[in-house]
């Protein structure tokens, strides 16, 4: 196994057209003004989007009808569209593709549990850590997205659980940024996003903080800048191996943040919030599943982190032409037992939409 180059800078396509979601409440006020209007049609706009879910003018019935064009062509203008929507686990699972404006393709994955609904987002159009195992890391980055972009995903599945477009009628309570990318390479962005969905309407979707899960293989810098935010979002870290001989492979950023700067970095996180560090694990046959390197990890996250972390075990979902392979099930209890003899809390991870490829590390945007 080689390390593979990273790419922290996405390529350059053609930059997303200015959306009402991009801004904040006062460049709102001045957009409308520019646009002749009162400042009050600023918070009648954010209104429609975040709480009534609509980026659509025509259902903005309170504004007049000569200005509507005006303000759907400045301040919505078409962000994504669903190439197709894909259902799996008795349809409880759905995976969508989006093609943004300028073609470049992305997936979103909503999540129905009976006490909650889930949706996993992503943060960037393909990814740069090239992390071997996963086929989104595999594809490389395209490009980073707009804050719009991620926060229309969300709006899109609020509306959809609303309207009950997928199963009964419900809200949008939990969001997780473990789809396509890693959030912390297009950190003011994602930071801009998470303000957003978490404000309470009519100025953001009004989720909680605490629901609200931001995941990074490990950009340590980042981690702390993010601690000092004061959003107390769920950090999660995908360490996926203890040991820096391993994870130089697996987790080709661990060149240059090492395991122990990524655990420094997430006690510093822990401390700064209060909140609980889930640590990401994807257990892959005899590669990462020695009892040894079980017994390593509880170790180090107990000494690092105390009570204030959990272990995520995630058996490694299948991807085109990977030669790796999930850990058998005796191998997987034998490493939570081990984790767990440390004093480090561990569960296996619920593994959903494997059949249509919208299981962790599978999201690959692929037009077929």
């Amino acid at each position: 196994m080689t390390s593979l180059p990273l790419v922290f800078d996405a390529p350059k396509r053609g930059k997303p057209p200015t959306h009402f979601a991009d801004l904040s409440p006062e460049e709102a006020a001045a957009a409308v003004e520019r646009l002749g209007l009162p400042k009050f049609r600023a918070k009648q706009l954010a209104n429609h989007y975040y709480a009534r879910l609509s980026a659509d003018v025509a259902e903005m019935t309170d504004l007049p009808a000569a200005i509507r064009d005006d303000v759907g062509e400045q301040l919505f203008p078409s962000l994504m569209a669903p190439v197709r929507t894909i259902d799996t686990d008795d349809h409880t699972t759905r995976k969508t593709l989006w093609r943004l404006h300028d073609g470049t393709l992305l997936e979103s994955v909503l999540m129905r549990y009976p006490e909650r609904n889930t949706l996993c987002i992503s943060s960037q159009a393909g990814c740069g850590m090239a992390c071997p195992f996963c086929a989104t890391g595999q594809g490389g980055l395209d490009r980073n997205l707009s804050t719009a972009e991620i926060v229309d995903q969300v709006r899109s599945a609020a509306r959809t659980l609303r309207d009950g477009e997928f199963g009964e009628p419900g809200r949008l309570s939990n969001v997780v940024f473990m789809g396509m990318g890693e959030p912390l390479a297009n950190y003011k962005r994602v930071v801009d996003a998470v303000r957003k969905i978490i404000s309470p309407a009519p100025q953001g979707l009004g989720i909680s903080a605490r629901s609200v899960t931001v995941s990074t293989v490990g950009l340590a810098p980042a981690i702390k800048r993010l601690a000092d935010e004061g959003l107390s979002v769920t950090l999660a870290v995908s360490l996926h191996t203890p040991d820096d001989e391993l994870r130089d492979t697996l987790v080709p950023v661990n060149n240059r943040w090492s395991v122990a700067e990524v655990l420094a970095a997430a006690r510093y996180y822990a401390d700064t919030t209060g909140r609980r560090v889930s640590i990401e694990y994807a257990l892959i046959r005899d590669v990462n599943d020695q009892p040894w390197r079980a017994d390593m990890l509880g170790a180090k996250l107990r000494d690092a982190l105390g009570s204030l972390v959990h272990v995520n075990l995630i058996p490694l979902n299948p991807t085109p032409g990977s030669e790796w392979d999930a850990s058998p099930k005796p191998v997987e209890r034998e490493f939570v037992a081990r984790v767990r003899a440390q004093g480090v809390s561990c569960t296996v991870r619920d593994t959903r939409g494997q059949e249509i490829a919208a299981a962790c590390g599978q999201l690959a945007a692929e037009d077929r």
